[in-house]
């Protein structure tokens, strides 16, 4: 009976996962906010606003740095304080909601950017920073529902998965911008040869504006599911109560990281090599712009390319995440994300690895040049090791975190993503004009990957507050 008894108690302890459909619904939040970096961050809205709104490039540049600067300091300062709230108060989606408000909101005002127009500048930049905040608050709180969605040795696979849904949902929303909204303002077509869709302007670069509203009507369309299907936290304590419970946990939670070596040290290589693969990204559709001339269609069709090696790369990373461990996954992208660093910063227009090569032919076919080839090659090895970098960082992350203040730690999380954020972009910057050399700039990430693996390398993978 006593046996019999403790079997029955040990059932009742098991964690209950939900479904098959909720976990897909929940996977379906990474498709519905991807577009947000697609098109906004990297591919059509930053590089349209440096080139067309701003009065020049450099300071577009500088202008958009600024206010992704101010987005990641609040995210940075309010991310651990609202992530113990949500664990006191236990429910994560009317959060979610909440910041998805802010995202749609944003994102829809940018329509609003006209070309050759200063009064829209700030406008615009709010618009933003709301939107960055909104999208990455609402991340947060979406990251710390996975652990009560399967066990914990299918983690890795789910995050991977994740991640490679929301590349998938980039490629998807770039193909529409560029195949049937975005036209080339000399020749009124679309990458499809097409005229754009709804009447668009190509002059007034329509195309590239509707990507804001785009991007939030894509978010409400794609993120019902998680609200419908996918189940929260019960709700523990009132907003008040929570909040008091939140702040005194979170208090305890900072007290006690600098014992635990291991969780303090992955948040400190998080901060870096994140710093430098954000600054990566940013940067490397302006540095091939300005490298080889491209332009949006150009520069759209590199990043679906990317991302599509992100798709295959986020698939691989996750399965080998539960084969090896994130750790190992982390290490190993990082690896590639160095040497490809290194390898572009050998690649210019007429040469590649020094070795002289014909440079592309201004009006040619697209991709033509070797060089820009060769650019391609090494964007697709960032691509795929991008993907399993940031699926298995929070794969690890989960497995070093206690899983009653998992909120709380995606939160610090969140925080060493964004806290010093602006320090990529803005070395690269100043070296770049210090030198006059966009190589120089370029090449200050290699540090940034150094650093970060060589933090990572003392990490233990397995934690004393892991709950089994």
């Amino acid at each position: 009976m006593t046996a019999m008894a403790l079997t029955a108690n040990d059932a009742l302890k098991r964690p209950v996962y939900p479904p098959r459909a909720a976990v897909i619904s929940w996977i379906f939040f990474d498709w519905a906010a991807q577009p947000y970096f697609t098109l906004i961050t990297t591919f059509v809205f930053a590089p349209y606003f440096a080139n067309f709104v701003a009065p020049d490039p450099a300071r577009g540049q500088a202008l958009w740095g600024f206010a992704a600067a101010a987005a990641g300091f609040t995210i940075a300062l309010l991310s651990p304080v609202l992530g113990a709230i949500a664990d006191a108060s236990g429910r994560r989606k009317p959060w979610i909601a909440g910041f998805g408000a802010l995202l749609v909101i944003g994102a829809s005002a940018m329509w609003i950017g006209k070309p050759g127009d200063p009064s829209l500048i700030a406008p615009l930049l709010v618009a933003y920073a709301i939107a960055s905040v909104g999208v990455e608050f609402a991340t947060v709180f979406n990251n710390a529902m996975m652990p009560t969605l399967v066990p914990p040795e299918r983690i890795g696979r789910l995050s991977g998965t994740g991640w490679a849904t929301g590349y998938v949902g980039g490629i998807v929303s770039l193909i529409l911008v560029l195949g049937f909204l975005a036209a080339n303002p000399e020749t009124g077509r679309t990458l499809f040869g097409l005229a754009p869709l709804f009447g668009l302007d190509p002059v007034t670069h329509q195309g590239d504006r509707i990507t804001g509203p785009l991007t939030g009507i894509w978010f409400m369309i794609f993120v019902l599911p998680m609200f419908l299907l996918t189940p929260d936290y019960p709700a523990k304590r009132p907003v008040r109560a929570a909040l008091r419970a939140g702040l005194s946990e979170l208090k305890q939670t900072l007290g006690e990281l600098p014992k635990q070596q291991s969780m303090a040290t992955f948040l400190l290589a998080n901060m870096i090599y994140t710093d430098g693969l954000v600054s990566l990204f940013a940067f490397g559709g302006i540095y091939a712009a300005g490298t080889f001339g491209w332009h949006t269609i150009q520069i759209g069709t590199f990043g679906i390319i990317l991302a599509i090696a992100g798709t295959l790369g986020a698939l691989l990373g996750g399965r080998l995440d539960d084969a090896l461990g994130p750790k190992r996954v982390i290490a190993a992208s990082m690896m590639v994300l160095l040497l490809a660093v290194i390898a572009i910063l050998l690649v210019d227009k007429d040469s590649i690895f020094f070795i002289k090569v014909a440079p592309p032919v201004p009006g040619g076919a697209l991709f033509a040049g070797a060089s820009e080839r060769a650019y391609l090659v090494l964007g697709c090895l960032i691509g795929g090791a991008g993907g399993p970098l940031q699926a298995a960082a929070r794969s690890l992350l989960i497995r070093l975190a206690p899983k009653d203040r998992i909120t709380q730690y995606f939160g610090l999380f969140a925080l060493t993503g964004k806290v010093t954020s602006f320090i990529g972009p803005l070395l690269i910057g100043a070296v770049t004009a210090y030198t006059a050399s966009q190589k120089a700039g370029m090449a200050v990430l290699v540090v940034f990957f150094v650093t970060g693996m060589a933090l990572l390398m003392r990490v233990k993978e397995e934690s004393s507050h892991r709950q089994r």
